[in-house]
Parts: C-alpha cells; sequence; structure tokens
C-alpha cells in the first residue's frame, strides 16, 4: 500500500515537471513578480502541522516547532478558531483541526473519505481519555457495523476486530436506538429477546436505560453485553434528524468514577452533533 501510494505522489510530481518544463522562463519571471504574505504561509503550515501531529498541541508547542514568532503563532491560532478552522480546549489550552475545514471539502469527499476525516477527532477523544473509540453505523433494518475504531497510545487498551457487526438493539448503541426506531416497546422486547448478553439484563432495566439515554443523549452499557468493560454511545443524526450512525467509547470496567463517565458521554454527545457536518 505504501508503494502505491509513493507512485501516486511520484505521478503527480512528474505531471507538475512537465508541465513546468514548457513554461519554465514564464514561471520565473512570474515567480519573481510574487508577492508573499507571511502569514498566510504560516496559517496554512500550522494547520498541516496540527492535522499531521493528530494530537493537540498548545501555542508555545506550536511556535517551538515551527519556528514562528509566539505572539505572532497565538494572533493566526486564534484567528482560526474564530473561523472554526481549529478548535480549542480552554481546559489544556491546546488547539486541534476544526470542523470548518472539513466543511470548505466535503463537497468532494466519498463517504469513505468522510469516515476518514472523523478519523481524527475519534483519536483525539481516545487519547484524552485512554480509551478505544468506534464509529459504527446502522445498514439495513435492524443491524449496525463498525466503519472505523481509533486507539489510545496507552500500554494497556481494548483492541477490538475490524468490519464488527451485530443486532442494532445491542450494547449502548441498542439503548440509543430502542426508543427511536419507531416500534412499539412489546416489538423492542421481543427483539431483545434475541440477543445473547455477556451478564443477565433484564428487559425492565434495559428499557429504563435506553429512556434515560433519550433524555440526556448518551447512553451507557456497563459490562452487560461485552464483558469487562463499560461503554458509552451518543448518536451523529443525517441531516433529516434520523439516526446514522454512532460513536462508541469502550474502556476497562471501573477504569473512570461515575462523574467522568458523565463527562465523557456529554463530549461524545457533543462530537456526534458536530460529526453530521463531517459524514454528510
Amino acid at each position: 500500500m505504501a508503494d502505491k501510494k509513493n507512485k501516486t505522489i511520484n505521478d503527480r510530481d512528474e505531471d507538475r515537471q512537465g508541465t513546468k518544463s514548457g513554461t519554465e522562463d514564464a514561471d520565473s519571471s512570474s515567480r519573481s513578480k510574487q508577492v508573499i504574505v507571511r502569514p498566510v504561509v504560516n496559517a496554512i503550515r500550522i494547520l498541516k502541522y496540527l492535522s499531521d501531529s493528530g494530537q493537540p498541541r498548545r501555542a508555545a508547542q506550536v511556535a517551538k516547532d515551527l519556528s514562528i514568532n509566539t505572539s505572532t503563532c497565538f494572533n493566526i491560532l486564534r484567528t482560526l478558531v474564530a473561523e472554526d478552522v481549529l478548535e480549542f480546549d480552554p481546559l489544556s489550552k491546546s488547539y486541534t483541526v476544526g470542523f470548518g475545514i472539513v466543511k470548505i471539502a466535503e463537497r468532494v469527499m466519498s463517504e469513505g473519505e468522510r469516515v476518514s476525516a472523523a478519523r481524527p477527532h475519534l483519536k483525539e477523544l481516545a487519547e484524552r481519555f485512554g480509551v478505544t473509540v468506534t464509529l459504527w453505523r446502522r445498514i439495513g433494518g435492524d443491524r449496525i457495523a463498525q466503519v472505523a475504531v481509533e486507539y489510545c497510545t496507552r500500554d494497556t487498551r481494548i483492541q477490538v476486530s475490524p468490519g464488527r457487526r451485530g443486532p442494532m438493539l445491542m450494547g449502548a448503541t441498542g439503548r440509543l436506538l430502542a426508543t427511536q426506531i419507531g416500534k412499539s416497546k412489546a416489538e423492542v422486547e421481543s427483539a431483545f429477546a434475541s440477543i445473547r448478553w455477556a451478564r443477565p439484563l433484564d428487559f425492565d432495566r434495559y428499557w429504563d436505560e435506553a429512556e434515560t439515554a433519550a433524555k440526556r443523549g448518551w447512553a451507557l452499557d456497563d459490562g452487560f453485553f461485552y464483558g469487562g468493560t463499560t461503554n458509552i454511545a451518543a448518536a451523529v443524526l443525517d441531516p433529516s434528524g434520523a439516526f446514522a450512525f454512532s460513536i462508541v467509547a469502550t474502556m476497562f470496567r471501573g477504569q473512570y468514577d461515575d462523574p467522568t463517565i458523565a463527562r465523557m458521554g456529554d463530549e461524545l454527545k457533543a462530537l456526534g452533533q458536530r460529526l453530521t457536518s463531517v459524514l454528510y
């Protein structure tokens, strides 16, 4: 795959070189008259740097790594945040690539490319909380499929198999869907009965948790479907407001206390709302 990618890049380089050979004198003359706007150059360098790093960076670190004056770098970062091209986390005082940059390119992106564009945001959440983050898509009438996974870099982490599929009412995602798919409670209970759970779960508790999820915007499965793990899920809606994807954070059971789980759930909910503009 790497060879194929390199070949594509080389082919493009050759195309550019072929164009240049026929207009070398004109290009040389044109370049001598060009005006380089340094702040624009630095803004592009910052965007490339943050995109390549895939990690939040503080202003001082960006300025140091790119050899940009600290005050100038800060002003550029603040401008890019104002334009929704970067996002700023006030707690860590760090910057990441924002959804505005994705909106610019979304018209020419396939769904697969859009899922790829969502990956840095899944990765950032995975790193920040030390969890595994997956993206699931609803397929057919009653199933979901995993379309992306991002891991934290901790030595101990949960590894998942790629391309998993399952019944749409399973786990935390199932609780998101249970009250939103237009089925009666009896119909949901009938589908629930066919799901194999890792530990006993009665339907009344499942339904109560589904109703709670509908109110707060995120759902929790505490080791009932995947033994030994806790899973938090939030929805990504399509432009019509229908459920399309779910983002799931998977961690070891007992890894976090209830307040941290609630904070993670709220952050998943907010991320799901923003990902609509990336995936559609």
